[in-house]
């Protein structure tokens, strides 16, 4: 999964995010501005900085950087980022570096170089796995879970996350952009599943009006008025095509029940009739018994 440009997507839609993880009150991002600077020399970009608004002395900068993979020199490469960042832009506030991990085992631990830092508590520690022990959670910090929780955990918390983004959000920008934001998750978590299967192992009718979804399916759309083209060309058959496509349901169907659907979830997920759905789980049923 892109972490980055998911925890970047994370931060914009949900300045609140960073405060809650570090145990601060959420109103504190009233008074930041959220953006992705370059650091010019190494022509790199932190995955959030957040600036004081109105550059307000008396706030720090927090420096954020989010790990999901083993990285020894972690620590080096992140505060020298931010030495020249400060060196460039040499702010007239204090700072914080926020390392967020996936869990506790891929932190390398500081070097002992930068020990004073530690005294300092200049660095705060994030492990986003230890977030699932809590079940009374933002709705941002719902989402992260959504990231770091097994394929497992993310069956049952998609679709009551989804149902909660549509019952509280009552900005229609900021609850479509997080409805995308859950579904990019979900595509990225469950790359084996087609898109129909994910719409009906969660149920989420909404996903269809996203612009992700929309994007997609107008892809899908010239691949297949492609594929149709070449087909028609090399057989000269429309029924060949229909075919295919209707076999391409039958075999999701197992999958979807494995997944726990019903017969009718299933039919109405793939447009197909309950018979044609039955007679697939009967004959996977009769080849199990034999």
């Amino acid at each position: 999964m892109r972490t980055d440009t998911i925890f970047y997507q994370l931060f914009q839609t949900f300045p609140t995010l960073l405060f809650e993880l570090i145990s601060l009150s959420p109103q504190q991002a009233d008074n930041y501005q959220f953006s992705s600077q370059e650091i010019k020399e190494l022509a790199r970009r932190f995955d959030g900085i957040f600036l004081p608004i109105n550059e307000n002395a008396d706030l720090p900068i927090y420096f954020v950087e989010v790990q999901f993979q083993s990285k020894p020199d972690f620590y080096w490469r992140f505060l020298a980022e931010i030495f020249v960042y400060l060196g460039q832009y040499q702010p007239i506030q204090d700072w914080l570096a926020v390392a967020v991990f996936a869990s506790r085992n891929l932190d390398p631990s500081l070097p002992f170089q930068y020990r004073a830092l530690m005294l300092s508590e200049q660095i705060l520690y994030i492990y986003l796995d230890e977030l699932l022990d809590f079940s009374d959670t933002s709705l941002a910090v719902g989402v992260v879970q959504l990231v770091v929780g097994s394929q497992q955990r993310a069956r049952e918390k998609a679709k009551p996350l989804l149902e909660r983004t549509i019952g509280e959000l009552t900005d229609e920008a900021l609850k479509q952009k997080v409805i995308e934001l859950i579904e990019r998750i979900l595509i990225y978590k469950f790359t084996n599943l087609t898109r129909e299967e994910l719409e009906a192992m969660f149920s989420i009718s909404d996903l269809k009006e996203t612009r992700f979804y929309q994007e997609a399916k107008l892809e899908g759309k010239l691949e297949g008025k492609l594929e149709g083209k070449l087909e028609g060309k090399l057989e000269g058959k429309l029924e060949g095509k229909l075919e295919g496509k209707l076999e391409g349901k039958l075999e999701s169907i197992p999958r979807l029940l494995a997944l726990g659907l019903n017969v009718e979830q299933i039919a109405q997920a793939l447009d197909l009739e309950i018979v044609q759905v039955q007679q697939v789980v009967d004959s996977c049923s009769n080849n199990q018994e034999n």
